[in-house]
């Protein structure tokens, strides 16, 4: 007779593992790893992972997914064990971080989690993040093949993506140039992605430097603009500055027409606060040494970092429409300058959107509001209709798909002002 244990199925091995101090604070992602996982999955506390991790049993495991919480945060250095005792024994790990601090991340994502995942958990981000850590890491093959015929590379077309080809000397001082919208939606990355692309065209032969560098680290679109991939690389510059080099961020950089060099925002969504200003500070230092002209396009946020980048503009653009919402931002905005004594003086404004010549109404509508918030109206781009958001769906400069559009022309004018400038003042200093 056959008997009643030889009947019972053999378990399912485990492919992953959740780690919490208690799973129960985290019932979606119960519900999302029986969904992916179906059975072959278990849960460890804290300690208990620390022993499993150092069995063989643990190295038929795929990932762990290390579920942490503000409550966690005293017990960082046990967390931080976990993470080096997984990677010591190649397992993957997805770190689900419900409220966790700006630093307490960045020292967790350094010591070598491998993707994260904000909590509550989006719809469809836990299966993303796991087919993002199975996918198998590139060979190294291709890019010493591509190295081995860099020097026949100067010929070829120029390539969009492509890496910076030039090496890093620190021989410049680049013009740093803020671009802040004080609205949604006014358009500031338009006016970034456009105006470093018309000053990286200045000359056809030997003209200026030129780099944009995205610091929305959730919602910037430079790369969706300039039809860029969005690069891993760039999380690693964020998550290490304090340890970034200037090569390392020229090879976390991509140009675009093989003129223009960008810095995109990252792939996943990070909180803008898991740089510190002197991360930032590092970041622009090094960019300003190795070009000509930098072009910051800035979250619509204030933050920690915010001084950082405005301490070392030359000029801070300031974008606005002619509303009442970006009137009352500017107000807020200067008085929140002056209460910590930082160089508001710096602030050019630009209003988007301009109303044309004829339409005198709206005009007296511009003048009023420059009166009534002590500002002037340095720079005025007109309103370029459908063909801006058309050349921005389809990833190239209006210079590139609609030369004649007016916003282009005002925007070609600007930067052929700001480099003319910058010419004179090279040419004053020699």
């Amino acid at each position: 007779m056959t008997s009643v244990a030889s009947l019972q199925p053999e378990p399912a091995p485990l492919l992953a593992c959740t780690v919490s101090r208690d799973v129960q604070n985290f019932d979606l992602l119960i519900d999302e790893m029986e969904k992916e996982l179906g059975e072959a999955w278990g849960d460890l506390s804290f300690d208990d992972a620390m022993i499993f991790l150092g069995q063989p049993d643990a190295s038929g495991m795929e990932f762990i997914a290390l579920a942490v919480n503000d409550q966690d945060e005293a017990d960082l250095d046990k967390i931080t064990g976990i993470i080096r005792a997984a990677k010591e024994v190649s397992i993957k790990v997805i770190l689900i971080a419900d409220q966790v601090s700006p630093i307490a991340l960045h020292q967790m994502l350094r010591l070598g989690a491998d993707d994260f995942v904000p909590y509550p958990l989006p719809p469809g981000a836990l299966h993303e993040a796991i087919d993002r850590i199975r996918k198998p890491a590139p060979q190294p093959a291709p890019a010493a093949a591509a190295a081995s015929v860099a020097p026949a590379a100067d010929h070829a077309e120029p390539v969009e993506g492509q890496h910076p080809t030039f090496k890093a000397k620190g021989d410049r001082n680049a013009v740093v140039l803020p671009i802040h919208g004080l609205a949604g939606g006014c358009g500031a990355s338009t006016l970034a992605t456009n105006l470093a692309w018309e000053l990286a065209g200045m000359e056809k032969n030997g003209g200026p430097r030129v780099c944009l560098i995205d610091l929305d680290f959730q919602y910037g679109s430079a790369a969706t603009y300039l039809d860029l991939p969005r690069k891993e690389a760039v999380f690693e510059v964020l998550s290490d500055a304090a340890q970034l080099d200037s090569d390392a961020l020229l090879h976390a950089m991509l140009t675009f027409n093989d003129r223009l060099h960008v810095l995109t925002a990252p792939p996943d969504m990070l909180p803008l606060d898991i740089v510190t200003p002197d991360d930032i500070g590092r970041i622009i230092d090094m960019a300003q040494a190795n070009f000509d002209f930098v072009i910051i396009d800035m979250p619509k946020t204030i933050v920690a970092w915010t001084e950082a980048v405005l301490t070392r503009a030359h000029v801070y653009f300031a974008l606005l429409e002619l509303d009442l919402r970006s009137a009352q931002n500017v107000l807020r905005l200067v008085r929140a300058l002056k209460a910590e004594g930082l160089p508001h003086e710096k602030l050019r404004y630009v209003l988007n959107r301009a109303p044309k010549f004829t339409d005198l109404s709206a005009k007296s509508r511009v003048k009023r509001m420059a009166e009534s918030l002590d500002i002037s109206f340095e720079v005025q781009l007109s309103d370029g209709g459908a063909q801006v958001t058309q050349a921005n769906d389809h990833g190239l400069p209006l210079a590139e798909s609609a030369a004649k559009n007016v916003l282009r022309r005002d925007i070609q004018k600007l930067a052929k002002s700001l480099y003319d400038l910058n010419k004179a003042v090279e040419t004053g200093k020699a």
